[in-house]
């Protein structure tokens, strides 16, 4: 596999609702206006079609993945583009558990075909302060297995890439992981609170993207949703060095840049840090004061 020395990536932001059919409307200006700008590869944030507070709406709301029609209108407007498209994620109803979600990325091919699905691993169940409390394990099932998909774009180019979301963030061993599975972009496509974004966004994708030579996408969910919760915002995209290359505010948005691939040969070249992993099998000592009697 040869990748392509420049690839154009978008990311797009917005503020979904708690119905499927607004948050496509909102959605589909964006994807057009990335297709315009050509790129390669579109990206959409996590919660991609509902951002929902409570439990018994969300269930409601929600669809099979072989009914939503977000899916099934990406799946066209993908085909019609010609373009590859990542669904960050789609709350969508679990396949066998009553009354449970999943939280799925989906990435579409430029046929319109599903090339990959990966369902989040990491639970946000948290308190931050913001007068919610969020607790996915009550809803959601959590995914088994990371996934690095191929994207084969036109003229026999391609790269590989690594699905995550949102919280996912916050567990570094999945991005080495993915790394030394040959990941050279990582996809990190989220519903960030506007607490836990303004402390920690900016550090923590830069630092992944440092710490394995990968070029970061992170679409993100921004403004104030159902239930009154808050996004962030500030949909970024880092190269492996860990510089901001681009990056929107707090409002709707999207922001296309070029990734020149070389950069992640240079950058795990200059610091080879998916091969020194010896520190991954040594043993911890914890030494501990003396008592005083």
């Amino acid at each position: 596999m040869q990748p392509q020395p420049r690839i154009s990536v978008a990311a797009c932001q917005y503020t979904a609702t708690s119905d499927e059919h607004e948050s496509l409307a909102m959605a589909l200006p964006l994807l057009e206006e990335a297709v315009a700008q050509g790129a390669d590869l579109i990206c959409l944030p996590e919660c991609a079609n509902l951002m929902i507070a409570g439990r018994k709406q969300l269930i409601a709301q929600s669809y099979d993945e072989s009914e939503s029609p977000m899916l099934a209108t990406l799946r066209h407007k993908a085909r019609e583009w010609q373009k590859w498209i990542l669904i960050g994620s789609l709350l969508l109803k679990h396949h066998t558990k009553a009354n449970m979600l999943v939280n799925r990325c989906l990435l579409l091919t430029h046929t319109g075909d599903i090339h990959a699905r990966y369902d989040k691993i990491h639970m946000f169940d948290v308190d931050v302060g913001d007068g919610q409390v969020y607790r996915e394990s009550a809803h959601f099932v959590p995914g088994q297995k990371a996934v690095v998909a191929e994207v084969a774009l036109a003229g026999g180019t391609s790269f590989l890439l690594g699905l995550t979301i949102c919280y996912d963030l916050r567990f570094p061993h999945l991005y080495r992981r993915l790394s030394q599975a040959g990941a050279e972009i990582i996809a990190v496509p989220s519903a960030f609170t506007r607490i836990t974004g303004q402390a920690h966004w900016h550090s923590l994708l830069r630092a992944r993207a440092i710490e394995n030579g990968v070029f970061i996408v992170a679409p993100a969910q921004c403004g104030v949703h159902a239930g009154k919760r808050e996004t962030y915002g500030h949909a970024l995209m880092v190269d492996p060095w860990g510089k901001i290359i681009a990056e929107a505010d707090e409002t709707r948005a999207v922001i296309t840049t070029h990734f020149d691939m070389q950069l992640v040969k240079k950058a795990r070249a200059a610091i080879p840090v998916l091969t020194n992993t010896a520190a991954e099998a040594v043993a911890v000592e914890v030494v501990s004061t003396p008592r005083q009697i």
